[in-house]
C-alpha cells in the first residue's frame, strides 16, 4: 500500500500551482499607498477620491445598482405592484380612520421605531401635529415594505434600497422644520426666539469646526488622564504601533495570571478606562488581576502601509512578549474589544496552530469573528465601495476621522443625525457632556493598507471562518484555540449584532461561555454592577458540545438581571491559579523600564 501511494505522487507543474489567493491574509488588490502607478491611473484614482470627498466616502456607483436591481425586479413583478397599491390604500385608511375617530378612541395607526425619539415630545400627541407625524410614520411604513426582500432581488440590493429610503425621508421629516415641530414652536415662544440665536451660533460653530478639521478639547471634568483614563499605572513598552499600560495593583495580593486587553484601534482604548465609576480596568484592578492595556497611535500619512499582520505581529504579539516578560512562567488571560477581538482571535489561532500555549483565556467583547451577518455597516461594502474607499486613502494614506464617524452616524441617523441638529440648531441646546460623548468623538485615523485588507480579507471575502486567512503563508482555523472562551454580544448592537457574534460558537470547539447584555455597542459592554442596571443571559457550552442556534438558545435562557462583569470576574478567577504578590512595574532587566505614568503619549494624538 506504502509503495502504491508514493508512485500516485504526481509531481504539479509549477504552472498549475496557483491556489495562493486562497491561502493568503491579504487577497490581492490595487495598492491603496502606491503613487507610482501609470499617470492615467493616478488621474482616475484622483478623480474618484474627489468624487468620495464630496460623497462623504459612499459609492454612487453602489447604490445606482441597488435602485436599479430593484426597480427592475418590482417593474416585472405586478403581483408585488398590486400588494404595495393595497399597502397604500389601507395606510391611507388608518389615517382617515383616525382622523374622523372620536378623541377618545384614537389610538395611534402607527408608531415610531423604537430607537427614534424624534416625535416623544407631548405636543405630537394634539392636532394638527398628530396628522403630520402619523401620515410621515405611514409614508415610512409603505417604504419599509416596498423595499422588502422580492424574490430574485439581491438581499443586500434590498437593504440598501431601504436604507437609502429610510435617509431620504429622514431628510423630510417634520420634525425637522421649526413650523411643524410643536416642540420647537413651544420654546421659541417661552425664549421669544432666543433658542433660534443660540441655535444659529451653534450651527456656524459646527460648521467652521467641520470645514476646518478643528479637534475641540475635552470640556470640563472630563479630561483625559484626569477624569477619564484616570487609573494609576505606567507605561512599559512602546513601539511606533502602541504604548503597553500596566496598571498598579489595589489589592495586597493578585491573581497569579495578568489580564491583557487588546482594544479596537477605531477609537481610543479608554472607552474602559472612562470615568472611575463606569472604568472596567478600575473594576479588574480592584477584583484583584493584574492589568495591561493596549494604547495604539493615532497613525499619520506616513503610516499608510501599516498592515492587519502588523497589528498582530508588531502589536497583540509584542504586547504578549512583554507581559511575559514582566510575569514571567504565566499564562495570559487576553481580552479583545470590537476589531481588537477579531486581531486578538486571528492571534490566537496563529498560536494555536503554532503549539504556543501562552493563553490561560480568551474574552471576546463585542467581537465578530464571522462576517456574513455584520449587521447595517455590510451596507457600505462590496467591491465598488472598497475601491472607492481606497482611492480615499491612497490620497491621504489613511481613512480620516469624518469619514468612520458618518458612517456610523448614518446607521441611526434618526437620533444621531437629526435629533442632535433639532436639539442644537433649532432649541438652541448644547450638548450634556458625558464621558462616553467625549470618547466617542475623540476619533482615530485608519492606516490605508490595514483598513483595505480588512475590509477586503473579513468583511466582504469572510476569509477568517471560510478557511481561507492565512498567516505568514499558512492557513490558520479558529477551531484550533483550545483555550476556554468568554463571548458577550450585546442586544441593540447595530454594528456587530449579537447573532452575528453568537456564530463563534459554529467555528470553535473549545470550552465557551457566551452572556447576551442589553445594551448597544458600547453601553452593553460599559456596563458596570453599580448601580445595577439592565440584564443579562448567561450559558456555558463544554468543549465539543453540539451547536444550538440563537433563537433557541434565547428561548432556553432567562435573563438575569445587573451587570455582567460579575459573572466575568468569576470566570477568569476560576480559570486562574491563585494570588500571590503583585508583579513590578515593568521589567528593566528585560529593557521594559516604566517610561510615563498612564494613560501615556499616544492617547492624546490628534
Amino acid at each position: 500500500m506504502t509503495k502504491k501511494r508514493q508512485k500516485s505522487k504526481i509531481p504539479v507543474p509549477k504552472a498549475e500551482r496557483v491556489s495562493l489567493p486562497d491561502v493568503v491574509a491579504t487577497p490581492p488588490s490595487p495598492q491603496v499607498t502606491q503613487k507610482d502607478a501609470h499617470p492615467h491611473e493616478n488621474l482616475d484614482r484622483a478623480s474618484r477620491a474627489a468624487v468620495a470627498y464630496m460623497s462623504a466616502g459612499v459609492s454612487p456607483h453602489a447604490f445606482i445598482a441597488a435602485w436599479s436591481d430593484w426597480a427592475v425586479h418590482l417593474a416585472r413583478s405586478p403581483g408585488r405592484q398590486l400588494e404595495l397599491a393595497e399597502r397604500a390604500h389601507e395606510n391611507m385608511a388608518k389615517l382617515v380612520g383616525q382622523a374622523i375617530a372620536p378623541k377618545s378612541e384614537t389610538a395611534p395607526a402607527f408608531a415610531p421605531k423604537p430607537y427614534d425619539h424624534r416625535f416623544r415630545h407631548p405636543g405630537w400627541k394634539t392636532p394638527p401635529f398628530k396628522a403630520m407625524q402619523q401620515g410621515f410614520l405611514a409614508v415610512q411604513d409603505w417604504w419599509d415594505y416596498a423595499t422588502d426582500h422580492m424574490r430574485g432581488l439581491r438581499a443586500e440590493d434590498a437593504d440598501r434600497t431601504r436604507f437609502m429610503a429610510r435617509q431620504f425621508l429622514d431628510l423630510w421629516s417634520p420634525s425637522n422644520f421649526p413650523a411643524l415641530n410643536p416642540e420647537i414652536i413651544e420654546e421659541t415662544r417661552k425664549s421669544r426666539g432666543r433658542n433660534l440665536v443660540d441655535g444659529a451660533r451653534n450651527f456656524t460653530h459646527d460648521v467652521v469646526t467641520t470645514v476646518a478639521q478643528i479637534h475641540e478639547p475635552a470640556p470640563d471634568g472630563y479630561k483625559v488622564g484626569e477624569d477619564l483614563a484616570c487609573t494609576p499605572g505606567e507605561v512599559v513598552f512602546r513601539n511606533d504601533l502602541f504604548e503597553l499600560i500596566q496598571y498598579a495593583p489595589k489589592t495586597e495580593n493578585v491573581q497569579s495570571e495578568p489580564v491583557l486587553i487588546v482594544p479596537a484601534w477605531i477609537m481610543k482604548y479608554y472607552i474602559l478606562d472612562l470615568s472611575p465609576q463606569n472604568s472596567m480596568v478600575k473594576y479588574l484592578v480592584e477584583q484583584g488581576f493584574t492589568v495591561f492595556m493596549i494604547s495604539w497611535c493615532n497613525p499619520t500619512a506616513s503610516q499608510a502601509d501599516l498592515s492587519l499582520e502588523d497589528y498582530r505581529k508588531r502589536g497583540v504579539i509584542a504586547a504578549l512578549d512583554a507581559v511575559n516578560a514582566i510575569v514571567p512562567e504565566r499564562k495570559v488571560h487576553a481580552v479583545g474589544y470590537c476589531l481588537g477581538g477579531t486581531i486578538l482571535a486571528i492571534a490566537a489561532a496563529t498560536m494555536a496552530r503554532d503549539k504556543d500555549d501562552r493563553l490561560a483565556s480568551i474574552s471576546l467583547m463585542a467581537t465578530q469573528v464571522d462576517f456574513a451577518e455584520a449587521g447595517e455597516l455590510l451596507l457600505f461594502l462590496d467591491e465598488s465601495q472598497i475601491a472607492f474607499l481606497e482611492d480615499m486613502m491612497w490620497e491621504k494614506g489613511y481613512l480620516d476621522r469624518p469619514q468612520m464617524a458618518r458612517a456610523f452616524s448614518t446607521i441611526r441617523s434618526e437620533d444621531l443625525i437629526y435629533s442632535r441638529a433639532v436639539r442644537r440648531y433649532f432649541l438652541g441646546k448644547q450638548d450634556v457632556p458625558t464621558d462616553m460623548g467625549v470618547w466617542v468623538s475623540d476619533t482615530t485615523r485608519m492606516p490605508a493598507r490595514m483598513h483595505s485588507e480588512y475590509l477586503r480579507g473579513l468583511f466582504l471575502e469572510n476569509r477568517l471562518t471560510a478557511g481561507r486567512f492565512a498567516v505568514e503563508g499558512r492557513v490558520i482555523a479558529l477551531k484550533d484555540i483550545s483555550a476556554p472562551i468568554f463571548a458577550v454580544g450585546t442586544e441593540t448592537d447595530h454594528i456587530a449584532p449579537w447573532k452575528s457574534i453568537y456564530k463563534t460558537q459554529l467555528f470553535t470547539d473549545s470550552d465557551l461561555t457566551f452572556v447576551l447584555t442589553s445594551g448597544g455597542h458600547n453601553s452593553g459592554i460599559v456596563n458596570p454592577p453599580e448601580p445595577e442596571r439592565g440584564h443579562h443571559r448567561v450559558s456555558h457550552r463544554p468543549a465539543g458540545a453540539l451547536y444550538i442556534g440563537p433563537d433557541a438558545w434565547f428561548a432556553q435562557n432567562a435573563p438575569q438581571p445587573g451587570s455582567w462583569w460579575p459573572a466575568w470576574k468569576a470566570w477568569l478567577g476560576e480559570r486562574s491559579s491563585g494570588r500571590s504578590a503583585p508583579p513590578p512595574m515593568g521589567a528593566p532587566k528585560s529593557g521594559l523600564v516604566p517610561l510615563v505614568p498612564a494613560p501615556g503619549t499616544y492617547v492624546h494624538q490628534i
